[in-house]
């Protein structure tokens, strides 16, 4: 009688023993096996494929032999554990990082077998697991919270000094002087606030809650209250130009996410850009290559360039990873990270490119039209382009969809 069926078992005897092994086979974590003597009875394929060592040859041999496994003192593990003397209580280890002979890093969980409770251990059954990118990911936060501390103590340092100074000093400063201190006050108090934003948006995004109010937005004020917050910051006019294609296309987002992603282009252009940053607003398509790659529904598309170096091509595919910079620059990496799943949550696409004089430009699009109004997009083509305003096309708001 067969006792399993499936790709993985053609070709197999269906004994028990066969149908463990190619089951087994099939597995995403590496399974050996050790009898009650301390000797090795199985190894899966994936567990050579873990080890980088022909394992599966050693069967029969001792555990100590044909694995040698040690702890991150440098202690032997198969001693150290011991699972044959160990109490009846113990059932088995939790998780553990482990290094082989030849240097390879595991991840190792056990689980002693007995035939009954208080009777010696008849199996141990090991599973492993690479540790590559388990590594990885604790580099990346460990990255990240030095980061972050660099981040917050910069701002907090200097809100603690300037507001020790006023308060102490507050009859030798003029009042000019006095409100530039309060205005650097607040610009550290809302560096430290998009700081603290910005990990919550990258906690909704791993937790899928990433959600988008959508309403009718036009892009011209939007541009425009950035052109003046640049200002306030100091920013020289003639360092940011902006050029508006008309017609153009008004999109259906949400205008504080639209606020965040510019935002963040605008900033990543400021800080590791240079020369004048080009802010562009004009009609196109979802997929940015008018229809070619594949999704040609109308879009407003904007794209912020800068006069920089650019980005290498072998890089464009990881800038809008997490916790991602630079060589030699100290930043959170969630910039683009966030700007990417703010825009996606949109509908749209975003992507990173160099202009045809060099400096890099990041382009985005989001989707015109009402996303609750598919039947009446279906049967009125102007409904599905959107609604245009321009210097000939004027748009009244209302109470449901005002300008924003």
């Amino acid at each position: 009688m067969k006792v399993a069926d499936g790709p993985a078992l053609a070709g197999v005897d269906q004994s028990p023993g066969d149908v463990v092994r190619a089951i087994s086979d099939t597995l995403p974590d590496g399974l050996i096996a050790v009898d009650g003597r301390g000797l090795l009875a199985f190894a899966n394929l994936r567990a050579e494929e873990i080890l980088q060592a022909p394992i599966g040859d050693c069967i029969g041999r001792p555990i100590r032999e044909a694995l040698p496994l040690w702890d991150s003192e440098g202690r032997p593990w198969w001693d150290v554990a011991n699972p044959w003397t160990a109490l009846h209580t113990v059932k088995g280890h939790r998780e553990k990082l482990l290094w082989t002979s030849d240097g390879v890093e595991v991840l190792a969980t056990a689980r002693y077998l007995r035939s009954a409770p208080r009777e010696p251990v008849e199996r141990v059954v090991v599973a492993l697991r690479g540790a590559v990118a388990r590594q990885r990911a604790e580099r990346d936060h460990a990255a990240l919270l030095s980061t972050l501390a660099h981040e917050l103590r910069s701002p907090l340092t200097s809100v603690k000094g300037f507001s020790s100074t006023l308060l102490r000093r507050w009859d030798r400063f003029t009042d000019e002087q006095k409100r530039l201190i309060i205005e650097t006050i607040e610009a550290d108090a809302d560096r430290v606030t998009r700081l603290v934003s910005d990990l919550l948006d990258v906690s909704r995004i791993e937790a899928g809650r990433m959600h988008v109010r959508r309403q009718e937005i036009f892009l011209d004020p939007i541009v425009a209250k950035h052109l003046r917050r640049l200002s306030s910051l100091g920013i020289p006019a003639e360092r940011i130009e902006v050029v508006v294609c008309r017609p153009i296309p008004d999109g259906w987002a949400d205008p504080d996410r639209i606020d965040q992603i510019m935002i963040n282009l605008i900033d990543n252009a400021l800080t590791h850009g240079a020369g004048k940053i080009t802010v562009r607003v004009e009609a196109g398509t979802v997929d940015l290559a008018d229809g070619a790659a594949g999704d040609p529904r109308p879009a407003c598309l904007v794209s912020v360039a800068d006069e920089g170096q650019g980005i290498p091509e072998r890089l464009r595919s990881v800038i809008f990873t997490r916790f991602w910079h630079g060589p030699g620059q100290r930043n959170t990496g969630l910039g683009l990270y966030i700007v990417k799943a703010l825009v996606e949550a949109h509908g749209g696409r975003v992507r990173a490119s160099n202009g045809p004089n060099g400096g890099a430009v990041f382009t985005f699009s989001i989707p015109v039209g009402d996303p609750t109004a598919g039947a009446l997009g279906a049967g009125d083509p102007g409904a599905a382009r959107g609604l245009v305003h321009g210097h000939d096309h004027t748009v009244a708001g209302s109470a449901d969809h005002p300008r924003v």
